[in-house]
Parts: C-alpha cells; sequence; structure tokens
C-alpha cells in the first residue's frame, strides 16, 4: 500500500485554467489531495496551448481528475453542486466575477456547504483594481520586477512565470491554514490571493532599500552589488559560470584556490565592503584568470574553496543534470510524446519527496465515477453524456 499522505481525505474541486489556479491545485494534490479538475467540454485550454504554453498543461495538472461539465446546463451546474457539497476546498481563478454569474461564488457556495475553504485567485486582492484582468507581465510591470529585471529604460518580464506560480502557492499557505482553522470553528472561509500583490512581496526588498538608504534601488543589470565578487564570468571554452564570494571567511580560500596571494595579502581588500569600493582594481584581473581555465575547472576551483558557483544552463539541459535526476524528477505521459520527466514539489518532509501518483487526466475521464459516486446510475450517466452535460471519456 502508497504510504499515507499529508493531504489524503482530502477533496478539492478546482474550477481553473492557465498556471495560477492550476499551479495552487497541484500544491494540493501532490500533498495527496484528491483533486478534481472540473473543465469546459472541449477542456482546459492549455492542453492545446503551443509556443511558449506548450508546457503549461503537463507541468500543473498531475494527480489531478477530470471531468468536463457544461455548467451553463442546469444538469451540469446540478453535478458540480455535487461535487462542491462533497469537497473540502474549492479552487479558482477566472475573471472576475464569473464564478458568481454561474452561481458558483463564494456567498453561494458557502450556504451550499459551510464547511469548504473556497480559495479565490484573482489579478488583485480587494482594492481600486481589484476588478481589473491581469496577467504576470501586467503586474510585473506595476510592481517594478519588470523595471528592476531589466537594464535602465528596458523593462523585461522575468523569464518564468514567478507571480502566476508564487500567488498559486500561497493560495495553497492560506487554504492550509484556513483548514487548520476549521479544525476550531467548525467552518470555512473564503482565501484569496493575488498576482499583483505577489509581485509587489517579490520587490520589497527594493523598497525598503530606498527607505533604509534613502537612493532608489537600481535595476540588476546596472547594479552596484552588495558583494565585491558576483557576477558571471567567461571560461576558456566560451561558457560562463557565476561566481560569488558572499563573505569575508570565502575571501582567502578563494584567493588560495586560484593562486591570488597579492590579492588575499592586500590590507585595502581585506573586508567585503573594502572590495566593492575598488572592484575595478581586481575584477579585470579575475575575469582574465578565469578566460584561462575550462568550466570544469572553474567549477572545481570553486567546490574546493567553498565558494558558491553555478553554470549557466538552459532550462532543456536540466533534464540532465545529475542532482535532479537523483530526488528531483517525477513523470507524465506527454499527449503524443510519450513518458516525460518534469520537476517535483521544491519540498521534503520527513525525507518524503512528492510526485506523480496520477498521471496527466484524460478530458473527462473521471466524471463516470464520480457521477456514480453522487448515485447516478450507468442509463442516466449515459443520458447526461448524450445530451452534451458531460464530455470526455468514458
Amino acid at each position: 500500500m502508497s504510504p499515507r499522505l499529508p493531504l489524503s481525505g482530502v477533496r478539492v474541486v478546482e474550477f481553473a485554467h492557465m498556471i495560477l489556479g492550476p499551479a495552487c491545485g497541484l500544491v494540493l494534490a501532490d500533498l495527496g489531495a484528491e483533486v478534481i479538475k472540473v473543465e469546459p467540454l472541449e477542456g482546459d485550454s492549455t492542453r492545446r496551448l503551443t509556443g511558449s504554453g506548450a508546457g503549461y498543461w503537463s507541468t500543473y495538472n498531475r494527480n489531478k481528475k477530470s471531468v468536463a461539465v457544461d455548467l451553463k446546463a442546469p444538469e451540469g451546474l446540478a453535478f458540480a453542486h455535487q461535487l462542491i457539497a462533497s469537497a473540502d476546498i474549492l479552487v479558482e481563478n477566472f475573471r472576475p466575477g464569473a464564478m458568481e454569474r454561474m452561481g458558483l461564488g463564494y456567498e453561494a457556495v458557502s450556504r451550499l456547504n459551510g464547511r469548504i475553504v473556497y480559495c479565490s485567485l484573482k489579478g488583485f486582492l480587494p482594492g481600486p483594481h481589484e476588478r481589473r484582468p491581469a496577467l504576470d507581465e501586467v503586474v510585473q510591470m506595476m510592481s517594478g520586477l519588470s523595471y528592476m529585471t531589466g537594464p535602465e529604460g528596458r523593462p523585461l518580464r522575468a523569464g518564468a512565470s514567478v507571480n502566476d506560480v508564487m500567488a498559486g502557492v500561497f493560495g495553497a499557505v492560506g487554504i492550509l491554514a484556513a483548514l487548520r482553522e476549521r479544525e476550531t470553528t467548525g467552518r470555512g472561509q473564503l482565501v484569496r490571493s493575488g498576482l499583483f500583490e505577489n509581485s509587489v512581496f517579490l520587490v520589497a526588498q527594493h523598497m525598503m532599500q530606498y527607505r533604509v538608504t534613502g537612493r532608489p534601488a537600481v535595476p540588476m543589470p546596472d547594479r552596484v552589488p552588495a558583494w565585491a565578487v558576483y557576477d558571471s564570468f567567461g571560461t576558456a571554452g566560451g561558457e560562463q559560470v557565476f561566481v560569488g564570494v558572499v563573505s569575508d571567511s570565502q575571501w582567502q580560500p578563494f584567493c588560495a584556490a586560484f593562486g591570488l596571494a597579492g590579492l588575499a595579502a592586500d590590507p585595502e581588500l581585506a573586508t567585503n565592503n573594502q572590495r566593492v569600493a575598488r572592484r575595478e582594481r581586481f575584477i579585470p584581473q579575475l575575469r582574465a584568470l578565469f578566460e584561462t581555465l575550462t568550466r570544469e575547472e572553474l567549477m572545481a576551483r570553486c567546490e574546493r574553496a567553498g565558494v558558491p558557483f553555478a553554470p549557466l544552463v538552459r532550462p532543456q539541459d536540466l533534464f540532465d543534470d545529475p542532482h535532479l535526476n537523483e530526488s528531483g524528477f517525477t513523470e507524465v505521459t506527454l499527449p503524443g510524446a510519450g513518458r516525460s520527466k518534469v520537476p517535483k514539489l521544491p519540498l521534503e518532509m520527513d525525507g518524503r519527496r512528492f510526485g506523480a501518483r496520477l498521471d496527466l487526466p484524460e478530458l473527462g475521464g473521471d466524471a463516470a465515477a464520480l457521477l456514480a459516486e453522487m448515485g447516478h446510475g450507468p442509463a442516466g450517466i449515459e443520458d447526461l453524456r448524450a445530451r452534451g452535460i458531460i464530455g470526455g471519456g468514458r
């Protein structure tokens, strides 16, 4: 038998698409919850996305069940009500007002199931902007994250859907806290998480830097780093390696590893702040030295010195990463492309990592079993399918 997982016995109904809601549901699903994804008859649009969205479905939807339902039909809405009545958690990230128009907003749902924890994931938390639609790019621009990522005058979106994913994770944190409160109160509650507020949380360090120093934070490509050695360097093979010497205790071992006795003995470079003020004196020397070493030689010396380092890699290179292949991957089946590794949750509990128990769901593949659980007989289920109330698998 499989070991009991932290959220075993918890049922989640997910009305979600794209990344934000599905990322929240993924956290709960990987931790053992039964997550039932309610899709339109044609399926979640991320099943069909190409280009930069081609990986959304396979990343955020393992360990879930799928029902494809016409929620505009009374019978389809009644099925959704049955699922909600049996659930502990509802997750949604539709446009503002969409759930309310279907009669599935928090007030209506809480009357149906007073114990449900209802997580609403939106672009903005309550305030003047809360009815606005939002995207990761939108809130990155509004929060200053794009300003900080690109060089001055050239704002740049971060290279991953950081707000969609993190706001989904914060939603899961709020859900778990609400479940804990329910143990005392017996009641569910409304939990909200917002993309904009998440992005502001990410740049809070730069906001507070301004308050502490009185000087605006400089975009990352143009910044004066807090540490003297904290940059990417070229190597003999043309590859790049990031090296960071982030404490005074690392300076001497770093110098020893690279034969830099003169720098190690220089009293004007004894502390990090001194080195930051004199970077122009020795950074060109480091660049010239590192360009005589292969990437492997440079990294080996950094490892011996106990200095943080990292090769510059592309996302596709990670499939061959030895550390991830030791413990960081699970597997799913990609439609038309066979089995593939996919990263696990970046979390360990009591020595356990959490991977795929259920493969990516077939569209509507779990509707019949769930309808039967709700008391529908085979003839009634087939009638719903024949009339287009439910779709997908049989």
